[in-house]
């Protein structure tokens, strides 16, 4: 396993991180034997980042990092592991709209409570990394919670203090890198969703703000798996991320790509990680990891040559503007 700095911030991070939203829930039936069997393997192989967060299974998630880290640290493996969370706004619209108060939303007596119970959750005093879960440009001029955040950060709460990019408006934290009020940013980048590469991790890197990167196989449609007949259960999350045709034309554009690695020997989920690799500013990409099969073939990923440049520039022919996805066709 490679390692990369996250930012400036005096920590390398494994290349490959385990995102450990599945393990929580929401993706279909999952056993907590499954999951930490998969942590397990992960660490195992090298992977030393773990990113989770509050809304993982109310918490289940973040109890379970802390199950297999304790009983790590009672077996005697001692290896430094970075577990980054998240606190969502309070109750509201979700992505918070224009006209939401950040000192609502974020109100410090909610971020101080929501942060207690993470360091509860999580079995520690002293959160590594506290990203906030999701955000809006419309409070780019009164970053209040930021404020707060950095109160904790001096009174020793937390670490490092980042933000999870709003979907619809990844560009939204790009003033925020540059005011020096977050120290490393999440966001969604993959072979689709190239937008970030126009601006923002430039930016991350110039500002030495670590970055993290998700959704980077799209929701699984990037491994090639999928085919237009996919069919999820009703608690999986991708059963609305790929509600009507949307997966259909999700697939036919992965086949796309898969005839341009044909040649390379790679499998989709490794050209995947790869491409995500390829930029500088990349600190870690954090594929849902949910078994041990998972684990050892995105972490094998990182020991793999890295793209050559005509296959780069090749597969970045592959973004697609789909606007607003979330929301629609």
């Amino acid at each position: 396993m490679k390692n990369r700095p996250f930012g400036k911030h005096g920590f390398d991070c494994s290349e490959i991180g385990f995102g450990a939203w599945a393990i929580g829930g929401g993706w279909g039936a999952q056993a907590d034997t499954d999951s930490i069997a998969a942590l397990n393997r992960a660490l195992d192989l090298g992977c030393n980042f773990i990113d989770t967060a509050a809304g993982y299974g109310n918490g289940r998630s973040e109890k379970l990092i802390a199950q297999v880290l304790r009983e790590r640290a009672a077996a005697g493996k001692t290896d430094k592991v970075f577990v980054a969370t998240k606190t969502p706004p309070s109750p509201g619209i979700w992505p918070p709209s224009p006209y939401c108060k950040a000192e609502e939303r974020y109100s410090e007596a909610y971020l101080r409570e929501n942060i207690a119970q993470r360091c509860a959750y999580l079995g520690t005093e002293r959160l590594d990394l506290l990203q906030l879960h999701t955000w809006t440009r419309a409070w780019n001029r009164n970053p209040t919670p930021f404020k707060v955040l950095r109160d904790l950060q001096r009174e020793g709460k937390i670490s490092l203090i980042g933000v999870s990019t709003p979907e619809h408006d990844q560009n939204s934290v790009i003033d925020l890198m540059r005011g020096g009020w977050i120290d490393s940013v999440q966001v969604i980048y993959n072979f689709f969703e190239q937008e970030p590469a126009a601006e923002l991790l430039d930016v991350a890197q110039e500002h030495g703000v670590g970055v993290i990167v998700r959704v980077a196989f799209d929701e699984g449609v990037l491994t090639g798996k999928f085919t237009a007949e996919t069919q999820f259960p009703s608690d999986d999350f991708r059963s609305s991320y790929f509600a009507g045709d949307r997966l259909s034309r999700a697939v036919q554009r992965a086949e796309a790509i898969r005839k341009d690695i044909s040649s390379t020997g790679l499998t989709m989920a490794q050209a995947a990680l790869k491409f995500v690799l390829a930029h500088p500013a990349v600190s870690t990409v954090i594929p849902g990891i949910r078994n041990t099969a998972q684990a050892e073939a995105n972490c094998a990923t990182s020991d793999l040559p890295d793209l050559a440049p005509d296959l780069l520039e090749k597969l970045r022919r592959h973004n697609w503007r789909r606007g607003l996805w979330y929301g629609g066709k």
